[in-house]
């Protein structure tokens, strides 16, 4: 369990111990439950196969209509598992997923989003408005609103994570590169922040990670394989 369940911003690198899955971790004697925003593949259906394996109530939400690999792991969790569809770019799609689950109350709600421009070795002035409008509201934005969209879904001593990226971090870049992305992860790292300070008395934990593999940056996910 955190110490100190407040709103207190902390942040998990390689130096940590803690699985992601451990680092959220309330204590209750009733099934806990987690809503994972970005389960369809990678990352966010690796952490709901973990919290599955935990015998935790997963609920992992998917953009878009297609089969993922997260619909992979219904039929071997046995009710553990539920689907929703959310397109976490559209506000309207966040207020009804909340409209939807208005009476549950999560214990975890972890966002996992996240894209990249196409040629990831353009500098920032290269990078069309366009494209540079897309990352950012995809990786920095869209996290936020569905933070701020969600939040009466999670229990008031409950724990709200998201995924970030050693690659936000302005002290560590000495080796350039991907600046959109980079620059994408370095806002979502300073909004959640601002939450945070914006809710200093709340007992919600508050958690962003930020993964490194090997003392070296993760890279971004693939366009086909990680957007949410």
């Amino acid at each position: 369990m955190l110490p100190e369940r407040t709103a207190s911003l902390r942040k998990f690198t390689s130096s940590t111990a803690l699985k992601p899955e451990e680092a959220m971790v309330p204590s209750r004697s009733e099934t806990p439950s987690i809503l994972i925003v970005g389960a369809s593949r990678g990352l966010g259906c690796a952490l709901a196969n973990a919290f599955l394996a935990k015998g935790w109530s997963v609920t992992g939400a998917v953009r878009g209509g297609g089969h993922t690999p997260l619909h992979d792991l219904v039929d071997t969790n046995d009710g553990g598992l539920v689907i929703e569809r959310v397109d976490m770019t559209l506000a309207d799609d966040v207020e009804a997923l909340s409209n939807r689950r208005s009476k549950e109350r999560f214990d975890i709600l972890f966002i996992n989003a996240g894209t990249t421009n196409g040629r990831p070795g353009d500098t920032i002035a290269e990078i069309t408005t366009d494209k540079f409008t897309h990352v950012m509201v995809t990786n920095a934005l869209s996290p936020m609103r569905v933070i701020e969209g969600l939040e009466t879904l999670v229990a008031d001593d409950g724990l709200i994570g998201v995924m970030s990226s050693g690659q936000g971090s302005i002290a560590n870049n000495e080796r350039g590169g991907r600046e959109l992305y980079r620059g994408s992860k370095a806002a979502l790292n300073q909004f959640m922040r601002s939450y945070a300070a914006r809710h200093a008395g709340s007992r919600r934990a508050l958690l962003l990670i930020a993964l490194y593999y090997r003392g070296k940056h993760p890279a971004p996910p693939r366009r086909d394989t990680e957007e949410t």
